[in-house]
């Protein structure tokens, strides 16, 4: 599931005919939206497809619903629709198709049709924290492309919503495209607090430290191992290209050293390595645990 560990919801997702298709889809689209995914057994792109949208219809927790239709055994709304080709996803809301796709599309492509579908009419109280998870979700999977159209949805209702400008910006900044980061970051209010906000304000900090060769600054650290600036220097370098163990790694060294060198320097920038990075990620966990083995064993 790509929003906690929930069960899907009894009725979210079934197995549609023909003799149930108006009260399923017709009837049914008229109080929320209804995905209808038409299939068949023999069709490797359904068996492709089939998995993704059911995972990510039970992720939007119930704002819309999925009926799949077996077109062998079910043909006559198949046909009416004027299906051709298998798999065909339709949309349809208050009765009425209201957009469809063809094929076995990409994971970030089918998120950002049902993100759409929501948005347009699902509940919007449960809108918003549905496509943050998404959005998320798909940050964790390394789709950039999937997460920044879940987050842009958001900012479309919201353009306050601290979360989704948050999560649009690390998209940039993941992406290379710092400039842009911090224009989404800007959209945010100065005093606005957020974990998440906080979190990318310092990542694309860091990211102003990125030299544009890291060479000579290794190059400096490993001539003279004892040469503390010269690792911090090094190690801040690494940490604004986004090279964030290999930076902690760099620090941890300074620290085993001298901990309290430079007024704590080191313990400072691992600090705001750690906030880039997410306090609440395995990387910084990880590194808490590591830096209190170092100062207190």
């Amino acid at each position: 599931m790509l929003i906690g560990e929930k069960p899907t919801p009894v009725g979210l997702i079934k197995e549609g005919t023909d003799a149930g298709f108006m009260d399923d889809v017709i009837e049914a689209s008229k109080v929320q939206p209804v995905i209808v995914d038409f299939w068949a057994p023999w069709c490797g792109p359904c068996r492709q497809l089939g998995p993704v949208i059911e995972r990510l219809v039970t992720a939007a927790g119930g704002a819309v619903k999925l009926v799949k239709i077996d077109i062998d055994q079910h043909p006559a709304f198949a046909g009416q629709l004027r299906v051709q080709s298998i798999p065909a996803v339709f949309a349809f809301k208050d009765g009425q198709p209201v957009d469809a796709f063809l094929g076995a599309l990409p994971e970030s492509q089918v998120k950002a049709f049902i993100a759409k579908l929501i948005e347009a009419g699902g509940k919007p109280e449960d809108v918003t924290g549905d496509l943050l998870a998404m959005g998320a979700e798909a940050m964790k999977l390394g789709d950039l492309a999937g997460a920044a159209e879940a987050f842009s949805h958001v900012l479309q209702a919201d353009a306050t919503n601290t979360r989704a400008i948050a999560g649009l910006a690390r998209c940039y900044l993941e992406g290379g495209d710092a400039e842009r980061a911090g224009e989404v970051l800007a959209m945010a209010a100065e005093d606005a607090r957020d974990p998440e906000l906080d979190s990318v304000r310092a990542a694309l900090r860091l990211a102003g430290d990125a030299p544009a060769d890291i060479t000579p600054l290794k190059a400096a650290s490993e001539a003279a191992p004892n040469d503390l600036a010269a690792r911090l220097t090094y190690a801040r370098g690494l940490a604004g290209l986004g090279r964030h163990q290999e930076a902690a790694d760099q620090l941890f060294a300074i620290i085993e050293k001298d901990a309290d060198w430079n007024e704590r320097a080191a313990r400072t920038a691992l600090l705001e390595l750690f906030e880039a990075v997410g306090l609440s990620s395995e990387f910084t966990r990880a590194g808490r645990r590591r830096l209190s083995s170092i100062l207190y064993s």
